[in-house]
């Protein structure tokens, strides 16, 4: 049997290893601080961050949390999405966004399908995402024209402008 596109063991360890890498480099931390915290021994730290080792499940996340990443975000954009994505994503609040709506969506799921939590088709998948995507525009869009409102230099209560 062929291993499909992209998780052939030696790819897979590659992309961890370079997305282990990326995280570390970019982190504006020491690989010695960052293996302290990890609680990795510094040689096996560079060699993993070197792609000569490959790390276990738990130093990948150690080391993302050393280096200040999201571990469980970043991890889990690796594994569904792609290695390029999790590096986009390095650092920023929607990472940690993500690995949050990730967190919480099962039990989201659960409390809101109910009886019909088992009549869900994995072909609605990519129109949920869609939805849930556009909502989260719209309401980051409400939000700015709301601060823009409250924001523009006019105070209500007293009924008077900024000078």
């Amino acid at each position: 049997m062929t291993e499909p596109d992209g998780i052939s063991e030696a790819q897979i360890k590659a992309g961890v290893s370079k997305l282990l890498h990326e995280a570390a480099s970019t982190s504006g931390r020491s690989q010695v601080c960052i293996a302290r915290d990890a609680e990795i021994d510094r040689g096996t730290m560079r060699r993993i961050l070197a792609g000569k080792r490959e790390a276990t499940v738990s130093e990948a996340l150690r080391i993302l949390y050393g280096t200040g990443a999201s571990p469980h975000a970043h991890l889990l954009l690796y594994l569904v999405a792609d290695q390029d994505r999790a590096s986009l994503w390095m650092q920023t609040d929607l990472a940690l966004f993500f690995e949050q709506l990730v967190r919480h969506l099962p039990d989201a799921l659960e409390a809101q399908l109910g009886d019909h939590l088992h009549d869900v088709k994995p072909r609605w998948a990519k129109g949920t995402a869609k939805r849930v995507a556009r909502l989260l525009a719209e309401h980051i869009d409400y939000l700015a024209q709301k601060d823009a409102l409250l924001g523009d230099g006019f105070d209500r209560k007293n009924g008077v402008g900024d000078a």
